[in-house]
């Protein structure tokens, strides 16, 4: 029997009891990537608060079957179907084929989703892999009368629902339905401000690099479709869950639904599972707003990406977050003592299964209780301090890093190697140059300082300033 579960529906605007259509498992669809560029780590914590989702359901006793798309053609650079194909963008601005920048991207994205401690999906599907189910779908909302064909493209006919704005309240369905799209300029095509496009032919991009032979010309799907039929291809007519940031709950996951729905003839997903934005001080996380930081660079600056998990546990996914390497450098500071703190346990003496049952079920109304990660640490932090012996407390950080994905034991055992091999005479050398560096500074003969941290780095030694002291560690 699995732990009862709990977390926020957009689609409902509220905290639920999660029921799956069948008793124990889970099938979730979750939006991928569109590889025309890096994933910047705004993206990166919507996927790892996915990741946290999954890992929390499978604690709980369910067994989840999750499928990922990755966009390679369709989305263009406004969501309301205007501007350039962001693909193309991508492949002019390197000079590049599609598919290369596909292929390139793809592989940075998952580099760094491995790197935050992400478990990879069960079905990872390339919109391009999937355009005869695109034109399938659109064959058949044609037929139903759901969608029409104007100036050569196919769009969905949003009038012939019910309930185009099934996520909004009464107040906000007004509101989108006065100011829907007018920051953007007009499609002629359209009968509504709301249609969306299904298929784009020639009369979008005569350049476009991609393209196929449809019943109405030769082109490519328009972005929302794609999702729709990898969803139905690998999980069937029902999902339980879908997720997404927030930023895709209008248009794309409302467009998804009208398209689903309109096609199955019943209810598609129950559950909608939606992260908040990463902020830095001038606003959400953006790729328009020139260098992207990525995983990657993080990593390159010195900081482990496994802290940049930690920095995201600790908030709620539904809060937005405000990034800053000041922020990121007391992460990394209450992290290594976190794992000082776990490298200290000795591994001798029997499990005390009451104590750990206690700690387990703690730890289990935490994160199933609409994912409250920052709760589930408290509980880390309280099984260290708790009077029991030490075999107890490393069965308990083994079993919450089912969810948390923090590598404490790995991290721990890396710390103590380390200490045991550095050389006693290397070690004096370092404290010695970093006390020349700091009385450097304090001189203000800058110069000086940064010769000795050269020094250092020629030595293989790489220094940290943090708000703790310098933290020096071996390349």
């Amino acid at each position: 029997m699995a732990h009862s579960f709990t977390f926020y529906n957009t689609l409902s605007r509220k905290v639920e009891d999660f029921i799956p259509r069948e008793e124990g498992k889970v099938s979730m669809y979750t939006c991928g990537p569109t590889v025309y560029h890096y994933a910047h780590i705004g993206n990166i914590r919507t996927y790892i608060m996915q990741d946290v989702l999954i890992k929390a359901l499978e604690y709980a006793g369910y067994d989840v079957k999750r499928v990922m798309n990755i966009t390679d053609v369709g989305h263009l650079s406004s969501d309301a179907d205007t501007g350039e194909d962001k693909m193309l963008a991508g492949a002019k601005r390197e000079h590049k084929t599609v598919m290369e920048i596909a292929k390139y991207y793809t592989d940075a994205f998952f580099k760094d989703f491995d790197a935050v401690g992400n478990k990879r999906p069960d079905v990872v599907e390339p919109a391009t892999n999937c355009i005869p189910e695109f034109i399938h779908m659109i064959e058949v909302l044609l037929e139903k009368g759901f969608a029409y064909v104007a100036g050569g493209n196919v769009y969905f006919d949003t009038s012939k629902l019910n309930d185009y704005y099934v996520f909004s309240s009464d107040i906000e369905k007004e509101q989108l339905q006065v100011g829907v799209r007018d920051d953007v300029e007009e499609d002629v095509n359209k009968k509504n401000k709301t249609d969306f496009v299904l298929w784009f032919t020639k009369s979008k991009f005569e350049d476009q690099a991609l393209k196929w032979e449809s019943p109405w010309g030769v082109g490519y799907p328009g972005w929302h479709i794609e999702c729709s039929c990898i969803s139905m291809k690998h999980l069937g007519e029902y999902i339980d869950i879908h997720c997404g940031g927030v930023d895709n709950i209008f248009p794309h996951h409302t467009n998804e639904i009208a398209q689903s729905e309109s096609y199955l003839g019943h209810e598609w997903c129950k559950y909608w599972f939606h992260s908040n934005h990463l902020n830095d001080r001038a606003g959400k996380m953006s790729k328009s707003k020139g260098a992207v930081l990525t995983v990657s660079v993080l990593k390159e600056k010195g900081y482990d990406p496994l802290v940049y998990r930690f920095f995201c546990l600790q908030s709620h996914y539904r809060k937005p977050l405000e990034f800053s390497f000041e922020v990121l450098d007391s992460t990394a500071v209450a992290f290594d003592k976190l794992v000082k703190r776990v490298a200290e346990l000795k591994e001798e003496g029997a499990v005390d299964e009451s104590v750990l049952k206690k700690f387990e079920d703690s730890f289990a109304d935490a994160i199933c209780g609409d994912l409250n990660t920052s709760m589930a640490i408290t509980v880390l932090y309280d099984a260290l301090k708790a009077d029991t012996n030490d075999a107890t407390k490393l069965a308990i950080v083994k079993n919450f890093d089912k969810v948390l994905s923090l590598d404490l034991i790995g991290h721990a055992k890396n710390m103590k190697e380390s200490a045991t091999s550095v050389d006693p005479e290397l070690e004096a050398y370092v404290l010695d140059a970093i006390e020349r560096r700091s009385q450097a500074k304090k001189e203000k003969n800058f110069e000086l300082a940064d010769a000795i941290r050269n020094e250092l780095l020629e030595k293989g030694v790489e220094i940290k300033d943090t708000r703790e002291g310098v933290k020096w560690q071996l390349r």
